[in-house]
């Protein structure tokens, strides 16, 4: 058996696409079992996030397994086959191992060094593991990639460039207050809900906003943004997210 990764990201397809191959939270663990039910795969996760779809599996046959999970992602992703494949890209053993670790380090994303990540790759494996499709292989190399992305994170400081960004532009909003007091009791409206407008948002939160407002295109995005700022927002803060 070996490690196969299919998928697409913002390296590989254009926002066009990206923004209606969307895989609902509950339709992962829909995706997963159909994964393992077909004849290549033994075991199966998948790494859902704003800017890429990505299903990982431990195949025995590398066409068969390319073919079957390719189908699997059109079917669940809401993009047909025939325009999905130009922008699937495949990845296989070593490099499919080589991929989740640069994933997990921030290096893949659209802004390089971004955290969150590791949040969703924990629950990427979370999501396998309560469907009981997670065997040795995907347990031990999603807990590794945890492990070294958390590593380059804290070593490296690869995290702190985005960051930065978003910081400076605050402080130039709120002059020569705090951040904190400048954002205390405004509502804040964040466009996009793509790695740096994550980054944004999590940021107003963590500063203490009062209200928080996520614009999309595609709403299911927006809210899952939403929702995941929660535990971040000020008592009394309330997220929402809104169709632009």
């Amino acid at each position: 058996m070996s490690l196969l990764v299919v998928g697409l990201s913002h390296r590989s397809a254009p926002v066009s696409v990206l923004e209606r191959a969307v895989l609902a939270p509950q339709g992962r663990g829909k995706l997963l079992q159909d994964a393992v039910s077909a004849e290549p795969a033994a075991e199966a996760a998948v790494l859902s996030t704003c800017n890429r779809i990505e299903l990982y599996a431990d195949v025995d046959k590398f066409h068969a397994g390319v073919a079957e999970l390719s189908t699997l992602l059109a079917q669940h992703s809401g993009v047909g086959l025939d325009e999905l494949t130009p922008h699937l890209y495949v990845h296989y053993e070593d490099r499919a191992v080589h991929h989740l670790f640069s994933v997990a380090c921030g290096l893949d994303s659209m802004v390089v060094g971004e955290g969150q990540i590791l949040g969703q790759i924990k629950d990427a494996l979370a999501v396998a593991q309560e469907q009981h499709t997670a065997g040795r292989l995907l347990n031990d190399l999603f807990q590794q990639a945890l492990r070294t992305g958390k590593r380059a994170h804290s070593e490296t400081g690869i995290d702190k460039a985005g960051q930065s960004l978003v910081t400076f532009g605050l402080e130039q909003l709120a002059g020569d207050e705090a951040v904190e007091e400048w954002v205390r009791g405004k509502r804040a409206l964040v466009i996009g809900a793509g790695s740096m407008s994550s980054l944004a948002a999590t940021t107003l939160a963590r500063a203490g906003v009062a209200e928080l407002v996520i614009a999309n295109r595609t709403l299911d995005r927006a809210e899952r943004l939403a929702s995941g700022l929660a535990p971040g927002l000020a008592a009394g803060a309330a997220p929402a997210a809104a169709l632009s």
